[in-house]
């Protein structure tokens, strides 16, 4: 089954009826992620040697565009995690990679530190990440986090471990002590989207969970994350003919859940 006729059942069978909890309750769209990700479509872009689709950016921008179509929320959470997966595809581990492939894994991007909707801020993390042994502490506290709480993993920035300039990416998992996300998320993205802050006060993580070299974060942000964020919010705004799209703050019914 190609993935546009798996794409078109999932969006027929569950992302349209319940699209609503997502737009008018602000429910995370977890029925529609499971739906996708057991279509192999979180998996797209993750190499067919790991079992995934072997899609690129173009194949994802058009998932994302149908999608914001009929949920915008869910298309949110889709661009966010296909632009982290381009990170893990080129440096993350083969578990991860499998398990994306096989749909069981949700990643998110986690670098913003600030409310600022610029991609400057992408580039210029003042959190810290502090090394003892095979451990690294981070302390963070990252806006703006697609499927914040929902997610299983997020790509994560911090001043590098060594060098006085530039960023070094992680690969946090969600289940790591002390990564606390609030009870009522709140802030920009479309309703639904569980987009909110997230915080590390620290969370440790091992030493090999860093994605790229220390210190190379910078021109992997630039030459990756932002071309596909970019390209992506593209998509999504003509999804849905509105300027909603990952990382953009969408109206809202007035009972919305307070912003963190």
């Amino acid at each position: 089954m190609s993935y546009r006729t798996a794409l078109s059942e999932v969006l027929t069978s569950v992302v349209t009826p319940a699209a609503e909890l997502a737009a008018v309750r602000g429910r995370f769209p977890r029925a529609a992620v499971t739906a996708l990700g057991r279509a192999r479509l979180l998996g797209l872009t993750v190499s067919t040697s790991y079992g995934g689709g072997g899609q690129g950016l173009p194949e994802a921008a058009e998932v994302v565009a149908r999608t914001a179509r009929v949920c915008p929320a869910t298309a949110a959470v889709l661009g966010s995690h296909y632009a982290a997966v381009a990170v893990i595809e080129a440096y993350g581990g083969s578990w991860v990679r499998t398990e994306i492939a096989a749909g069981r894994h949700l990643s998110s991007l986690a670098l913003a530190e600030t409310e600022a909707q610029g991609e400057d801020d992408l580039l210029a993390p003042h959190s810290s990440a502090v090394r003892s042994g095979g451990v690294v502490a981070l302390r963070a506290r990252k806006h703006r986090v697609v499927a914040a709480g929902e997610a299983d993993s997020y790509v994560w920035s911090s001043r590098p471990l060594a060098t006085p300039d530039g960023l070094t990416l992680w690969g946090v998992p969600a289940h790591a002590p002390d990564l606390f996300v609030p009870a009522r998320p709140g802030g920009a993205g479309p309703y639904g989207s569980g987009t909110s802050t997230v915080f590390a006060d620290p969370v440790l993580v091992p030493a090999d969970a860093m994605l790229g070299a220390d210190g190379a974060g910078q021109d992997i942000v630039r030459r990756t994350v932002l071309p596909w964020l970019r390209e992506l919010r593209a998509a999504g705004s003509t999804g849905v003919q509105a300027p909603q799209a990952v990382g953009v703050t969408a109206s809202r019914p007035t009972a919305s859940l307070t912003p963190s």
